[in-house]
């Protein structure tokens, strides 16, 4: 029998072969975790070995697998969303390109039907023009020069670049029917509007603290909106209106509000007047009443200086209150490269608003005669010029020359003269955060020449009187929301003074400005007046501070 099994176990061995039975196999296959028994089996990749001792498991928690399946389902949802997405957008897409093919369509059509009806047309003419050959014969009737031909319209000769900008509206045309939304002559002029925007409707408070050393401070300040007395000032409370009244006119109205030193209300009409905005050939005309356009802060409101009282010069030449009245002004940009500007403004030249003219209270203690009109010479007559231009992507500047005259009230055929030039610089950085930080240098020359009377009765002699007067100042933004400023003014003495505000003087002014924000403003400022015709000087202090409601629109640069 032992050779039996011995043959048994050699043929085993030969069957065998390559097999190698005693050596570890590759196994491929799926192994389940015995420590859970709710984990889903695992796949082992190819190439994963086992070995001989036992099989290496992969398992991972129910958690794990559970955070898994939430992500591939997060994966599948945002898949179909990105398919959802495309699939509106390729339709908008394809309805896109059939409207635009369409329009193409009817565009090709309209041009074919045009080229069928020119062809038609020049055909005619052309059988026409064989068939009467004869008529090209005869002569024509002569024609006059002035017989036929229609002028052409004035906008129609010369269309400025400006002009050709404007829309539609600018330039009307009753022929054609108005659409949605536009104006046409034959609708009503609507002037209010609760729900649109068709009028801005604005309120400013100016109100100052005041400390000084003269013990009257009006005999100091030469405006009508300065802090004219120690304590409290209200300087001007300003009701705004402004608005489109149509596509012809902009409408602007300013109503003051003012309490004086006695205590006692008053309203004013400081300004009404409309604007012309479709006029050719680059004019503009304002009509009303208004600030007089001479120099440039006289054609500005109080709220908008950059101190809290005005200039020495301002006040003696133009008056308290400026040089203000009802009257037309039209003015003409010429068209050019830089910015050119010129006016012509004809005013009343009577009242208080016209301070060195037909004012009821005569200069140089003489006696105010009649200030009626009665022909276009009393009438007050004042023409401008302003240029601007950039010096550097950083640095504009503007200068301007202007000048008034008309009669003045100390005698029949006695005028009076004022002119000035003026000049404003500003530096702003091109790295500028809210308009800051910026420089800006302003100043104004301004000379009068008075034709004044003979009064017997003041022993006054008839004589011509000149007086000159200048202001320069600098401000300085130094930082956002903060603005820091210096300005001098001097004027010269004027004959037979008899108070401060007719003596030769000079003053220095340092102030500091915080805006909190674009519509509220605290204002710090100290003024020093040096009166050289009796000798003395005044110390100032004054605290400004402003508020402003609603809309406001943009003063001019």
């Amino acid at each position: 029998m032992r050779w039996i099994i011995y043959t048994l176990l050699a043929c085993i061995l030969i069957a065998g072969g390559d097999e190698r039975p005693f050596s570890i196999t590759r196994v491929y296959g799926e192994v389940t975790s015995t420590t859970d028994k709710d984990s889903q089996p695992m796949s082992i990749t190819e190439g994963q070995e086992e070995t001989a001792e036992g099989t290496k498991e992969i398992s991972i928690s129910k958690d794990e697998f559970d955070e898994i399946v939430g992500q591939l389902q997060g994966m599948k949802e945002l898949l179909v969303n990105m398919k959802r997405d495309y699939d509106i957008r390729f339709k908008e897409m394809q309805e896109k390109i059939a409207t635009l093919e369409k329009e193409k369509k009817e565009l090709e059509k309209q041009k074919s039907h045009i080229l069928e009806e020119d062809e038609v047309t020049t055909a005619g003419v052309e059988t026409k023009t064989l068939e009467t050959p004869v008529a090209e014969e005869e002569p024509l009737p002569k024609q006059t020069d002035t017989s036929t031909t229609s002028p052409l319209p004035s906008q129609a000769l010369s269309l400025s670049p400006a002009e050709s900008a404007l829309p539609s509206t600018a330039t009307p045309d009753q022929s054609i029917s108005p659409s949605i939304g536009q104006w046409s002559p034959a609708q009503p002029i609507t002037l209010w509007s609760a729900g649109g925007t068709y009028m801005g409707l604005s309120f400013i408070g100016l109100f100052s603290a005041a400390a000084s050393t003269a013990e009257d401070l009006e005999s100091l300040e030469t405006g009508a909106h300065d802090p004219i007395q120690r304590g409290f000032t209200v300087q001007n409370l300003e009701t705004s209106f402004q608005g489109a009244v149509d596509p012809y006119f902009y409408g602007n109205a300013f109503i003051i509000f003012q309490i004086d030193k006695e205590g006692e209300s008053f309203l004013e009409v400081e300004e009404a007047y409309l604007t012309s905005m479709s006029l050719p050939l680059n004019l503009q005309v304002k009509a009303g009443t208004f600030f007089t356009e001479f120099g440039r802060l006289n054609p500005t409101h109080p709220h908008v200086w950059d101190y809290a009282d005005q200039p020495l010069v301002n006040g003696r030449f133009l008056g308290a209150d400026g040089l203000r009245n009802p009257g037309a002004r039209i003015s003409w940009i010429a068209p050019t490269d830089i910015y050119t500007e010129l006016f012509f403004t004809v005013q009343d030249s009577q009242g208080e608003t016209a301070h060195s003219f037909r004012n009821e209270e005569a200069l140089f203690g003489r006696e105010a005669v009649e200030t009626r009109v009665r022909a276009m010479e009393d009438l007050l007559y004042v023409p401008r010029i302003a240029t601007s231009f950039d010096l550097t992507e950083e640095q504009t500047i503007l200068l301007g020359a202007s000048a008034a005259f008309g009669p003045n009230s100390t005698g029949r055929d006695k005028n009076t003269l004022i002119y000035g030039v003026d000049m404003f610089w500003k530096w702003k950085s091109r790295y500028a955060e809210g308009g800051f930080p910026f420089i800006t240098w302003q100043t104004e020359v301004m000379g009068r020449r008075f034709e004044a009377s003979e009064d017997i009765n003041a022993g006054l002699p008839d004589e011509v009187l000149d007086n000159w007067g200048v202001y320069s100042q600098i401000m300085w933004g130094f930082k956002k929301r903060w603005m820091a400023g210096l300005r001098g003014d001097y004027v010269d003495g004027e004959e037979g003074a008899t108070d401060p505000l007719g003596f030769e003087r000079w003053r220095l002014s340092p102030n500091l400005t915080f805006y909190p924000s674009e519509f509220s403003k605290i204002r710090l400022q100290y003024n020093y007046d040096d009166i050289l015709g009796n000798d003395t000087s005044e110390h100032s202090v004054f605290l400004q501070f402003e508020f402003l409601l609603g809309t406001h629109g943009a003063h001019k640069f």
